[in-house]
């Protein structure tokens, strides 16, 4: 139960708050308290101070009688001394506590607007205040008052409880907020772990809440996307074992089929010859697959080496175009090539050739005989591009998104006669995206087709 993460975020959220909230009505209840005890000790000097006013304009025993009279029917006591703290008159009985206060008492350092002689009232049973009269600048005497500091507590005791009632309130409050705002943070949250698991279990199509713009808005935006992601991974590799399936058996019938038909008795040399040919066509189509499914499986699993070194780029380009001119001159096919002399690469001449040939030879698949295709290499501060266009018959622009996924072929037919596993365009974009470049391309039905290689230029030290 306490493995939940509502549970520890309340928690840590009550014991937050309850530790604040404790400190404030602390200081709180300290100040109330203080200013209840300051407005009783400043009554009780105010009612002194009434007394000592009245006496000064009537210092006689019939006035003195009078405030002794008074001030037995209140709560409070009055003990009236002459200027040598002799007592006159008094309201009360006097105690020990109100002799020791009238002993003490420093007569010559009193101020004129009294003072409060005892405050100590949680130790001491009365607080004390002393109000001088002063007739014609003389001192005549000194009213002194006492208050029982009963009242005093029973102020600050009804204080407290009025404070324990509503600590106890606000501690009830804080439970359920921290509660209920616990739950809606953590709501989004156990949802989250509930599509991991969905996720985990295979269903990978999960549907989350995104509208939020916060943390935790993003982190159900990205659990969406890894959804779409591994269910778009996992079409794509039901559609990629159906499709290695097929290239497969492709080449496998043929190799079956031949050698069978070779193995009879009844067939002519010729023939046994034509065969033999298939099968051998048939092998290294088979051989170039596996090939290619290795290098893509080796990139996959991050073991693809790039050797690099520092080319002559214009040199590179000449092995290229030395090896497909013939091809292209034997289809009658126009091959022009631009590349400036002085552009030096930091690259892997053998993986980069290998992209170039491969986007060479689908050129020239797909050019017809009298047309023509150009490579353009050029450099920025930066970049080293190289663009192959043709004047073949072009990519719909539908397939133009898809044409570098693994085994994607524009030709739905898959025509043998095309040529190509669908793996080339696959494996070059690799070999660019290890490189650090991009590989884009435009094409337009019926009037040709560009790939754009980029390359970083770099250096020996990188």
């Amino acid at each position: 139960m306490f493995n939940k993460l509502s549970l520890k975020i309340g928690f840590l959220f009550f014991i937050f708050i309850l530790i604040i909230e404790t400190f404030l009505y602390f200081v709180l209840y300290t100040n109330l308290a203080n200013e209840q005890i300051e407005e009783v000790m400043d009554n009780l000097l105010a009612r002194g101070n009434t007394h000592s006013a009245v006496l000064e304009e009537n210092f006689n025993q019939t006035t003195l009688e009078h405030v002794a009279i008074m001030e037995s029917e209140s709560d409070f006591a009055v003990v009236i001394t002459d200027v040598s703290g002799d007592v006159i008159v008094h309201s009360d009985p006097i105690e020990q506590e109100m002799i020791d206060v009238i002993a003490h008492t420093d007569y010559k350092q009193m101020p004129d607007e009294g003072k409060v002689l005892e405050e100590r009232w949680p130790e001491k049973k009365y607080i004390a205040t002393d109000s001088p009269i002063t007739i014609n600048e003389e001192h005549q005497g000194h009213v002194f008052m006492f208050a029982d500091t009963n009242n005093i507590r029973r102020i600050v005791d009804h204080l407290s409880d009025q404070f324990i009632v509503v600590g106890l309130i606000t501690i009830i409050l804080t439970i359920i907020t921290v509660f209920i705002l616990s739950r809606l943070i953590t709501k989004p949250l156990l949802k989250m772990k509930e599509a991991t698991e969905q996720l985990s279990k295979g269903r990978h199509k999960v549907e989350l809440h995104t509208d939020r713009r916060d943390e935790l808005g993003e982190l159900a935006a990205s659990i969406t996307t890894l959804s779409d992601d591994l269910e778009r991974l996992k079409n794509e590799r039901n559609e990629f074992l159906a499709s290695i399936s097929h290239e497969l058996r492709t080449p496998l019938t043929y190799l079956k089929g031949y050698a069978d038909i070779i193995s009879r008795g009844d067939i002519s040399g010729n023939e046994r010859n034509e065969y033999i040919e298939i099968i051998r066509e048939e092998t290294e189509q088979l051989v170039v697959l596996v090939k290619n499914l290795f290098e893509l499986a080796k990139m996959d699993q991050n073991r693809f080496i790039i050797n690099k070194e520092n080319v002559v780029f214009g040199n590179l380009i000449h092995t290229i175009t030395e090896r497909i001119r013939p091809a292209l001159e034997e289809k009658n096919i126009t091959f022009s090539v631009r590349c400036p002399s002085h552009i030096n690469a930091h690259i892997d001449p053998e993986r980069i050739q290998q992209v170039l040939l491969n986007i060479l030879d689908n050129a020239k698949k797909h050019t017809s005989q009298g047309k023509r295709i150009s490579l353009e290499v050029s450099q920025n501060k930066r970049d080293i591009i190289t663009m192959i266009s043709d004047e073949g018959e072009g990519i719909p622009e539908e397939d133009l998104p898809y044409i570098f996924e693994r085994l994607y072929r524009v030709e739905k037919s898959r025509s043998r006669l095309s040529g190509g596993t669908g793996l080339g365009l696959a494996i070059a974009k690799e070999i660019v995206e290890f490189h650090g470049g991009t590989i884009k391309v435009r094409s337009k039905l019926g009037e040709g087709t560009s790939f754009i290689m980029t390359l970083q230029r770099g250096d020996s030290h990188e």
